[in-house]
């Protein structure tokens, strides 16, 4: 059994090693940029190694620097985790060229896998169904848009090297499929160093359904069930289930048969995740679902399966890397229960989904009896810009569908972050939605129905006059008595806007100077009017404001432009996802303050547009 661990990863998967190594007795070692000094992965862990600036690629991403923090502290083994290096053929070989012990699949499985329009080829000949469109090698624009006419809109673009939702866009017409076609190949060069596509045909009533496998070096193969992550926004999973909804036993056989194959084809060892698309027009059907693609690591949602199996898939992991056979065979393994995850994202809906950073001064999660929280950071800790903004990952058990599903949503509500922004409303929203609650859920539901899901929360009068009855002195409520009808309302700010609240009842002899108002998932900061001063200034309108730290990928309009409202005006990158901003109205760019590739801070002035006379 390997004694001592190294995890080439960060936040709450390089936690989630550590709990089940430290369980096996297997030292750890983590390791850092500086901007994760102070990280829980770095204090949980035995040791620790700093290996680089904040920025991944001069970090995380740099195999040399990894491999040689494995010698200095004398770790037999590493672990990937997921996202950074965990699926490099590369860099796995050169673990183990350094003598290391690889806790992944052979690097000739990750190759195999590793490009989209391969790894489709190879299932169809492993007599896995696979999605119908084009694979080639020529990239040629004018070529491609030929291919995604023949094989008929809607279309989707994917990055042979992709993965996590990055490098995809859906194309409904032919007039939209060149900008799609260059603004997904910037993605995908800048995320994998590789900007080669392919053309799937799109499934109108999409299902995601994967499948869980594990291999060993003994030729056994098991699968570990499915998981539904269905609910999606932007291609990237935001809800996962086990098992699936609406999967009968006939289907589910025929499905996770067709995995194993998968995964026996590239003589698959280690935890690995098979994923396919299922038309569910017509409820879930094996001979409507089809392969997509194959993750070569472990997956952020494999808790759910871990949930309903009873396996801890890290421990197996640890085990199939030291040579010993998968603990179960096949007959053994069975579905107990439900299981939902629910990823808690620094960001703001109500503004696009833009990332959330800065000090967590408020992080309490709610770990009800069945429920588990899967976390890399604690109250105090400083969301950063450099990294994925998910903080936490949400899971509920229940005997059946619906229990886990009021278990999830009674976790999130119970749950408070601030000031850092969270989609935890947006997630109550979703687990609350008719489809979902009926198990009907396609992956255009978000995109659908999202505006509702996406509405800013507002407190409720009641929770605000409990906060607001803190900050009252006494002396101005003379003669008002508790519970009666509202007789006055005063001024606040409620995250810097005034609202105006209803007071009732005595006061308070020593009033708070400001009041956190937690309700549903939610939280704002209440304070007195007067204390505050008043609301502060705002951008005049046509301001054009970085809404984060990032950097300016594109420029798509020069000064004296004459736009129009909604036009794209620039692409800003920040943690790893692209986000356009555009104009607010019809006018002039009076003012333009971008360049390509440069770094810019928050609230940095962009733009400036000026109405049309």
């Amino acid at each position: 059994m390997i004694t001592s661990l190294l995890i080439a990863n960060r936040g709450e998967i390089a936690c989630r090693i550590i709990r089940t190594a430290r369980e096996m007795g297997i030292r750890t070692v983590a390791v850092y940029s500086d901007a994760d000094a102070q990280a829980l992965h770095v204090r949980q862990a035995d040791e620790a190694v700093h290996i680089g600036p904040s920025a991944a690629r001069e970090s995380y991403l740099v195999a040399e620097k990894i491999i040689a923090a494995a010698k200095a502290t004398g770790a037999e083994a590493i672990h990937p985790g997921y996202g950074f290096l965990s699926e490099n053929a590369e860099f796995a070989q050169a673990v183990t060229d350094a003598g290391l012990v690889w806790v992944g699949p052979k690097p000739s499985s990750i190759t195999a896998m590793g490009l989209k329009d391969a790894a489709k080829k190879l299932m169809a000949d492993a007599g896995v169904p696979v999605t119908p469109g084009y694979m080639g090698a020529n990239q040629d624009p004018a070529f491609l848009a030929e291919q995604a006419a023949e094989i008929g809109y809607p279309v989707l673009i994917k990055a042979v090297a992709g993965g996590g939702g990055k490098g995809m866009r859906k194309v409904d017409a032919a007039a939209d499929f060149a900008d799609a076609l260059a603004s997904c190949q910037r993605e995908a060069a800048a995320s994998f160093g590789n900007d080669h596509v392919l053309i799937e045909k799109y499934i109108l009533t999409p299902r995601h359904i994967e499948v869980q496998v594990f291999g060993d070096t003994h030729g056994n193969v098991v699968h570990l069930f499915e998981r539904d992550c269905s609910l999606q926004r932007r291609h990237q999973k935001v809800i996962e289930e086990a098992p699936a909804p609406g999967m009968d036993e006939a289907t589910r056989a025929e499905l996770c048969a067709a995995a194993v194959r998968a995964a026996k084809a590239v003589d698959y060892v280690g935890a690995g995740t098979i994923e396919f698309i299922a038309d569910a027009s017509e409820g879930l059907r094996a001979d409507r679902i089809w392969f997509m693609e194959m993750n070569t690591r472990l997956q952020v949602e494999h808790p759910v399966t871990e949930e309903i199996t009873g396996v801890d898939l890290v421990e197996w992991q640890l085990r199939v890397a030291s040579g010993e056979p998968l603990p179960l065979r096949q007959d053994e393994l069975t579905i107990d229960g439900w299981a939902m995850e629910a990823r808690l994202y620094a960001e703001d809906p109500a503004k696009g989904f833009l990332p959330s950073i800065g000090t967590l001064e408020l992080f309490q999660l709610a770990e009800h009896d069945g429920g588990r929280i899967d976390t890399g950071v604690t109250e105090g800790a400083k969301v950063s810009p450099f990294y994925d903004p998910m903080i936490a990952k949400v899971i509920a058990y229940g005997e059946d569908r619906e229990e886990a599903r009021l278990a999830l949503s009674d976790m999130l509500e119970d749950s408070a972050v601030w000031p850092v922004k969270t989609n935890s409303a947006f997630l109550i929203q979703a687990l609350d939605h008719p489809d979902f609650v009926a198990g009907t859920v396609d992956t255009g539901l978000i995109g659908r129905d999202g505006e509702a899901m996406t509405a800013e929360p507002v407190p409720s009068a009641q929770a605000l006059t409990n906060a607001a009855m803190a900050m009252v002195p006494r002396a101005l409520q003379a003669g008002f008595r508790l519970n009666a009808p509202d007789a006055r309302s005063a001024p606040f700010l409620l995250d810097g806007k005034r609202v105006d609240v209803a007071l009732h009842g005595p006061g308070t002899e020593e009033p708070a100077p400001a009041m956190l108002v937690a309700e549903a998932g939610s939280v704002w900061q209440l304070s007195p009017w007067r204390a505050a001063g008043g609301p502060g200034g705002v951008a005049g309108d046509g301001a054009i404001l970085s809404p984060m730290p990032g950097k300016i990928i594109a420029v798509d309009v020069a000064a004296g432009d004459a736009v129009t409202k909604g036009q794209k005006l620039l692409t800003l990158e920040a943690m790893k996802m692209e986000h356009s901003l555009t104009a607010p109205f019809d006018g002039v760019v009076a003012e333009l303050n971008a360049t390509a590739g440069a770094q810019v801070q928050v609230e940095a002035l962009l733009a400036k547009i000026e109405a049309a006379e």
